[in-house]
C-alpha cells in the first residue's frame, strides 16, 4: 500500500504562473490518410528500429512510418 501524503499550510514560496503551451485537443489526434504498402527492408535495418522502439516503448512500424513522412516533408 501507498504511503499517504500529509498535506500542510506552509507557505510555498514565490509563485510564478506559467502560459498555457499545450496545444488543444484538436490538435493531439493524427488523422492522416494512411495507405497500406507492403516493403522488403535489409534484416539489420528492421532489427535497427525494433531494438530503438523498445528502447523508446514503442512499435517500429510507428518509427519507420515518421522518419519517412519527415524525409518527405523536408523534400516537398
Amino acid at each position: 500500500m501507498r504511503k499517504k501524503i500529509k498535506y500542510t499550510n506552509e507557505p510555498m514560496g514565490d509563485l510564478k504562473a506559467v502560459e498555457d503551451f499545450l496545444p488543444p485537443p484538436h490538435e493531439l489526434v493524427f488523422k492522416k490518410e494512411i495507405a497500406k504498402v507492403t516493403i522488403s527492408l535489409s534484416r539489420d535495418s528492421v532489427e535497427f528500429f525494433k531494438r530503438k522502439a523498445r528502447e523508446q516503448h514503442t512499435q517500429y512500424q510507428k518509427m519507420i512510418r515518421r522518419l519517412i513522412d519527415l524525409y518527405t516533408a523536408h523534400h516537398q
